[in-house]
């Protein structure tokens, strides 16, 4: 596992509060229909070997093991030191490295490359809405052309709430659908498709979720 030692103090709580969750994140949320189908549709979808870079990839669990298990390339960065050891022990065969969204880049110094695809499950959440844009724009730029990335979030109107989460507090943001879809468009994304889940987490310290999958594509 390799990155940043200092994680930027406005993410600091965020990672510390998923460092103490560690599996029990998993055990909140055994059964992750969409994100599932997703990773599938992405693992399918993408040629024999492909680089996939997995945002916000917490345990390693389902994502970054569905898409080593079909043979791509993984690269999976989360800000949770926590989360990355259970990753590192749960997906071998992936590369783990400790990275801020924010801090993502193609080339430079601890340049993470370009990507043939990306998996973008829930990371988006952990940002205030000012930032959202500009990471969007960041992943945008590390696909190549042509490159795919699922992304999903949960449908609310939030923009860094406070939320009680598994015996811990973390802020979330969200967008109603159609803000969504033009947060990404306005990326340069275009999407190609659409899935919503209503999610139940096992958990009772995790409320009912809404869930929008999107497929896009980098033109």
């Amino acid at each position: 596992m390799e990155g940043r030692q200092n994680v930027s103090e406005d993410r600091r709580g965020q990672a510390e509060a998923f460092d103490a969750i560690g599996q029990h994140y998993d055990d909140a949320f055994p059964h992750k229909e969409g994100q599932l189908a997703a990773g599938r549709r992405l693992a399918t979808a993408l040629p024999a070997g492909s680089r996939v870079l997995d945002v916000g990839c917490g345990t390693g669990l389902p994502t970054a093991r569905q898409l080593t298990e079909s043979g791509h390339s993984v690269l999976g960065t989360d800000i949770s030191t926590g989360m990355l050891e259970l990753a590192g022990k749960n997906v071998p065969a992936a590369e783990f490295r400790q990275l801020d969204i924010a801090d993502l880049r193609a080339e430079g110094p601890g340049g993470v490359g370009r990507f043939d695809g990306i998996a973008c499950f829930f990371a988006l959440l952990m940002l205030p809405r000012a930032e959202i844009p500009e990471a969007l724009r960041l992943l945008h730029g590390l696909l190549r052309p042509g490159g795919l990335m699922e992304l999903s979030m949960v449908e609310a109107d939030l923009d860094d709430a406070a939320i009680p989460f598994l015996g811990h507090t973390i802020r979330v943001s969200g967008y109603l659908a159609d803000e969504l879809r033009q947060v990404v468009r306005d990326a340069g994304f275009e999407i190609t498709g659409e899935d919503t889940y209503a999610y139940a987490p096992a958990s009772t310290d995790a409320p009912p979720e809404h869930q929008v999958f999107l497929h896009c594509r980098r033109g």
